[in-house]
Formats: C-alpha cells, sequence, structure tokens
C-alpha cells in the first residue's frame, strides 16, 4: 500500500507530517548544498548549529516559551525524566506531590520514591484510570518540592483538562502525547516535557522545557548526564545531542507554523475528536473506555462486545489501510491515536469503516 491508502494511528512512533517528511527526503543526500545528509553532520559544525538554532527557536515561538525558561534537547526518551526530575528537584525538602492517572505517572512515581518522599496527591487506580481527579481532590503537601503530573495518558486515553493549581509549588508535566496541541501558558510551569515521537520528531529526542532557576540543586548522587545545569550550561551539547530528530523537529514545527500554529492545532485536533467520540457516543455495538468529560483528544480508546470481535475488527481494519488500532497490552480493547500529523480524512475513513462494522456485526 502507499501512504496514501494507509492511515497509522499508532500511540507512538506515530504519524508524522508528509510534508516534513518530504523536505528531509529531498535533502538527504545533500543538504543546503553541503553535500552532507544531516544524519553525516558533526554537531560542532556551523551548518549543524544553524539546524540546532533554528529548531530552538521555532519551538520558543511556537510554544510562547518565555526568557525565563531553557530548552533541552535530550536523550533517553520521557522515561528517563522519571529519574531526572527528582534528581534535580527533591533538593532539601526531599518531597514531591504525584498525580497518579496512569501507567507512566505511576512508574514516575515508583522511580521518585527511590530519591525521597511522595506524597500521592491524587489516585485514579481504582476506577482503572478512567478519569482525572478534579482540583478539589487534590491532596497537596505545601512543602513539596514539586508536584507532578501526566497531561495525557496514552493508555487509558484520559486528559487533564485543566492546569492544576498548586500554589507556589511548581507545576513539572509530562506532555509527552499532547504538546504542541493547543496553547499552554509556560510560565505556570517549573519543567514541561515530552518524548517527540508522538506529536514532534521521530523517536530519540526528548524535549524539556525548565525554569532555569530550578536548575543548580541536584542531589550530589545525580549522575553527569542527568544534571539540568550541565544541560542548560552546555546548550543540551554536552555530548552529541539527537541530531536527525532535531532536524526533523524543525521541518515539523515549519508545517504546524503553516497550519496556524498550536491554535490551528487546537481546532484541527477538536474536529478530530469530535467526528470519532459523536460515533461513539451513539454506536450500539462501539464503547468508549473513558469518562466523557475527562477523554483525551490524543487518544481515544474503545472496544466492542467482546475480545473475539475486538481482534476481528483490528484485522480487518489493518486490510483496509487503517493501521495499529489494537489496545494497549495492560487494558486490552482498541485504540485510536489522532495526533496532530493524522488527517481528518483518516479519521472520516475509521468512522465510515467502524459504521460498516458495527452492520456487519449488530
Amino acid at each position: 500500500m502507499t501512504r496514501e491508502q494507509v492511515f497509522n494511528f499508532s500511540a507512538g512512533p506515530s504519524v508524522l507530517p508528509e510534508s516534513a517528511l518530504k523536505s528531509a527526503q529531498e535533502s538527504m543526500l545533500n543538504y543546503g548544498g553541503s553535500g552532507m545528509s544531516v544524519m553525516e553532520m558533526s554537531h560542532r559544525s556551523s551548518i549543524y548549529q544553524e539546524i540546532f538554532d533554528s529548531t530552538k527557536a521555532k519551538l520558543r515561538a511556537a510554544l510562547n516559551i518565555p526568557d525565563t525558561h531553557e530548552i533541552l534537547f535530550l536523550q533517553g526518551g520521557a522515561s528517563t525524566q522519571f529519574s531526572m526530575i527528582p534528581l534535580n528537584l527533591m533538593g532539601e525538602n526531599g518531597c514531591a506531590d504525584y498525580a497518579v492517572t496512569g501507567n507512566f505517572a505511576s512508574i514516575a512515581t515508583k522511580e521518585a520514591k527511590k530519591y525521597g518522599k511522595v506524597n500521592i496527591a491524587a489516585s485514579t487506580e481504582d476506577c482503572n484510570h478512567t478519569r482525572i481527579p478534579k482540583q478539589a481532590e487534590l491532596v497537596l503537601d505545601p512543602n513539596a518540592s514539586y508536584f507532578y503530573y501526566c497531561a495525557n495518558n496514552t493508555i487509558f486515553g484520559t486528559e487533564w483538562k485543566y492546569t492544576p493549581e498548586t500554589g507556589t509549588v511548581p507545576l513539572v508535566c509530562d506532555m509527552s502525547s499532547n504538546i504542541l496541541t493547543k496553547p499552554v501558558d509556560v510560565s505556570k510551569y517549573g519543567i514541561l516535557y515530552a518524548g517527540a515521537q508522538k506529536n514532534m520528531a521521530p523517536a530519540g529526542l526528548t524535549v524539556v522545557v525548565i525554569d532555569k532557576k530550578l536548575a543548580g540543586h541536584e542531589l550530589p548522587i545525580t549522575p553527569l548526564m542527568l544534571s539540568y545545569k550541565l544541560m542548560i550550561d552546555k546548550d543540551s551539547m554536552y555530548n552529541t545531542p539527537p541530531c536527525w530528530c532535531i532536524y526533523m523537529l524543525g521541518l515539523t514545527l515549519d508545517w504546524l507554523e503553516s497550519c496556524g500554529g498550536v491554535l490551528g492545532m487546537e481546532q484541527m485536533k477538536k474536529a478530530r475528536a469530535a467526528m470519532l467520540y459523536d460515533y461513539l457516543d451513539n454506536s450500539k455495538l462501539f464503547k468508549g473506555c473513558a469518562v466523557a468529560e475527562d477523554r483525551s483528544d490524543m487518544n481515544v480508546t474503545f472496544r466492542t462486545s467482546s475480545d473475539a470481535l475486538d481482534a476481528e475488527f483490528i484485522k480487518a481494519a489493518s486490510a483496509n489501510g487503517l493501521l495499529n488500532l489494537k489496545g494497549h497490552r495492560l487494558v486490552g480493547g482498541l485504540r485510536a491515536s489522532i495526533y496532530n500529523a493524522m488527517p481528518l480524512e483518516g479519521v472520516r475513513k475509521l468512522v465510515d469503516f467502524m459504521k460498516a462494522f458495527e452492520v456487519a456485526n449488530v
């Protein structure tokens, strides 16, 4: 099948903008007349420095990142941040608040407990993470070094629709699966971070946006490569950064700007999510998994009447060019990830196929 015949609903690595892929293809062997691919360039070269600086500037503009915050292009995936955050931020207080609303927040919580005291400010484990706690439910420690939450839960299909109020306690947020999908007041966050492989670039890059005043207080045991201060001081280039992924992020940001920036992305995501949820809410076969008011605009979780029928649906959908609709192994069922680069036509084709499948199986 050609790309035109396939729609990739993978939770990550996920679909990338076609224009970004074509730009990379056109420059694959000879970027900017250099005679080299970006994959071959020294990260210390002037031509790559231009790519790096340009990408950083584009991201700062896209998210309206204030000068108080530094942008870091790191490696190790979002999972490395589970350790890096407490190592750098636990500080003298030695405690932090965590909201456990999904699998990755749970893992982050367990990791943080290695380095200090963790207060569970909220947990939705009792309902299998099908909802997001309200502000009034948060049990906050006024002495916490930071409050941690995951903005969008890819496995369970829930999303925080509000920014938690934590007083003077810095907010730390994993935005891996909904960054660049709507405007964010970055000034409210001590740290926000994201693995790139959902809305930004290929796997291998992790973007961290950090309030610079939080750096430089790491625990003595912090490994060299996990120091925010060192990474800020070296502008993410203490060692070789993920050069190709940074380049691809720049191309994706070009596409994003051509579509109206994050405001344009917000309109597009609302249209995609509404189309799919409107069908699910009226279907006799397919049922959504998350509480309606907390449903994710990025990862739509649903199922049919049985595991066997779920499997049949996945097989039939794949044969019709609708790929990677199997739910995460922890929960089963079905999942459609509709990130920024998923065209509305992909969701339309999915809904049409679901309607036909319903007619045949009800």
